[in-house]
């Protein structure tokens, strides 16, 4: 768990994602070996990934912005949409499958690695972001999916950003303060959600497991200011090019568990 810290607090560094991509499947798998009831292990994977990104992205974007690099016009555009998209999602959860929620984490993480992969010119779709109408659409988009899958909403922000014509650097800076505007509300809608459950692990808050954020984010903190200084220093194509091909493998990884 603590090297896992490490390789997620490293990512969410370098690529901006909090670190959920990495722990979501992780964390699955160690509450299956456990014995967690089958019915609340996907649930309590991405309630407690949402808790440790919390300092991850926090301490992630703050070292982005030590490099000069984010769009905090965006962020602050953002702060009661994104939060609003979490939140509703969070309310839904109790009634949704974890099998759904296998799904919409591989088929959204699977569209964005393409188009890393893929990169062209018709991908973007304009050199300009939206104005501030659409742009709290998408605001409250990225917060309802990336709840669902339990990520800190950089991998849905980078897609958005690259979309229209900003550059893969800026996009990773944005997405680790992104983090934090989805991580809080959803940890603290994964605790209301899973609230009162019999058959939950010991040292659980609802759908958050204290005992794993102990071991996970400690590590995941330490080494995130490493992954943002390497992501500044790889050029822009080379960056989307690892992004694409570790989303990838995270999603193969992922279905075959």
């Amino acid at each position: 768990m603590a090297l896992a810290g490490c390789f997620a607090g490293f990512m969410s560094g370098l690529f901006g994602i909090g670190g959920g991509v990495i722990l979501v499947p992780l964390l699955a798998a160690v509450f299956a070996v456990q014995g967690v009831d089958p019915v609340h292990v996907s649930h309590m994977a991405v309630g407690t990934s949402l808790g440790i990104i919390i300092p991850t992205a926090i301490r992630s974007f703050l070292s982005h912005r030590k490099l000069g690099a984010g769009n905090q016009e965006l962020l602050k555009l953002w702060i009661l949409w994104v939060p609003l998209g979490v939140v509703i999602t969070s309310l839904i959860v109790p009634y949704v499958s974890g099998v759904l929620l296998r799904y919409v984490f591989a088929i959204v993480a699977t569209l964005i690695a393409v188009k890393m992969l893929f990169k062209r010119i018709n991908w973007t779709v304009s050199s300009d972001l939206p104005g501030p109408l659409p742009n709290r659409g998408f605001g409250f988009g990225i917060g309802f999916l990336s709840t669902f899958m339990g990520i800190g909403g950089g991998n849905l922000n980078n897609l958005f950003m690259t979309v229209f014509g900003q550059s893969m650097h800026q996009a990773v800076a944005t997405s680790a303060g992104l983090g934090v505007l989805i991580a809080i509300p959803g940890a603290i809608g994964y605790v209301y959600a899973g609230w009162g459950q019999q058959t939950l692990p010991p040292m659980s808050l609802g759908y958050l497991n204290l005992l794993a954020i102990l071991f996970v984010a400690p590590f995941s903190m330490l080494v995130a200011p490493l992954g943002a200084r390497m992501a500044h220093r790889l050029d822009e194509g080379m960056l989307e090019r690892c992004f694409g091909i570790f989303l990838l493998l995270v999603v193969v990884s992922f279905v075959l568990m």
